[in-house]
């Protein structure tokens, strides 16, 4: 399949970028660098047309997550537990060092003064944190699997995903409970509304419940040998038929029927892609390793 036209965006950098988030029709950010060496945040004034880089020494860890909180105050997170906040737009950031020095991967400030992280490395151990906006660090649990993403629909309902789990809690993270999934290292979920949950693997499997959670229906075996086998790192419905999941070696399959068939497009990149977002006007924007930056039409 073809793309209408897919534009190579000037990302500034060759280091990972690992997560697109849009506040509203003209401001845009973009995270990443190099997990031991580089902060990344890069900026958009245009819609995602143009963007510029800012490199952050005092963090100087990857930054994998973005989010914003219910009072507009941005915060990412990274390796070593470094944070990155912003009170102002992304016009200036503050840098804090929390104190549980985790791997964290992933964000959620569901209210503006409480957040909540989650990370981990490989099948060794993840973890979940429970932060202020002033960057302590109030409670703090490990777990035996890595934990990928954190979404919370509100200020007590929301969902991690991780290696061969997901869980949800309906009390703002104080207790989760495993979900009736498993057979794939979970790496992303959107979650379109309380009842309709995305999910996709690192094995290429993609899940999808109706229920909050609480059955899954798999539209896609990352197991299945007689399908194409690929990992995949991020997914995104735009609305219920159509959707996208992007992975390694520049992969972007796509749906228009609610999940029932995946079909892919053309390759514009090898490089892996570990984002997709969607422009303020529709397009796509996509992200991944060695700068790798795009922007997307049908």
């Amino acid at each position: 399949m073809h793309w209408k036209k897919d534009q190579q965006i000037d990302s500034h950098t060759t280091h990972t970028i690992d997560r697109i988030l849009f506040l509203n029709d003209t401001l845009g950010f973009a995270v990443g660098g190099l997990r031991f060496l580089y902060a990344d945040i890069l900026t958009t004034h245009d819609g995602g047309y143009t963007w510029s880089l800012e490199t952050y020494p005092e963090a100087g860890k990857e930054i994998y997550d973005i989010t914003a909180s219910p009072d507009g105050t941005l915060y990412t997170c990274s390796y070593d537990a470094k944070m990155l906040s912003s009170g102002d737009t992304g016009k200036t950031w503050q840098f804090r060092q929390l104190s549980s020095w985790q791997p964290y991967k992933s964000v959620a400030f569901p209210t503006s003064t409480h957040g909540l992280m989650v990370g981990g490395v490989s099948f060794d151990f993840g973890c979940t944190g429970h932060v202020g906006s002033d960057g302590n660090v109030t409670s703090y649990d490990s777990v035996g699997y890595e934990l990928n993403q954190i979404r919370m629909l509100d200020s007590q309902v929301g969902f991690v995903c991780g290696y061969g789990v997901i869980k949800k809690t309906t009390d703002g993270g104080n207790s989760w409970r495993f979900l009736n999934i498993n057979t794939d290292n979970f790496t992303a979920m959107d979650c379109r509304n309380p009842a309709c949950i995305w999910t996709c693997g690192y094995a290429g499997s993609i899940f999808k419940s109706t229920d909050g959670g609480e059955s899954w229906t798999r539209m896609r075996n990352g197991n299945d040998l007689t399908i194409p086998r690929y990992h995949l790192y991020d997914i995104l419905f735009t609305d219920d038929m159509n959707g996208y999941a992007v992975g390694e070696d520049g992969l972007v399959t796509y749906t228009d029927d609610g999940g029932q068939h995946w079909m892919e497009f053309d390759r514009f990149t090898k490089d892996h892609l570990r984002c997709i977002a969607r422009a303020p006007n529709g397009d796509l924007i996509v992200g991944g390793e060695n700068g790798a930056f795009y922007r997307l039409q049908r």
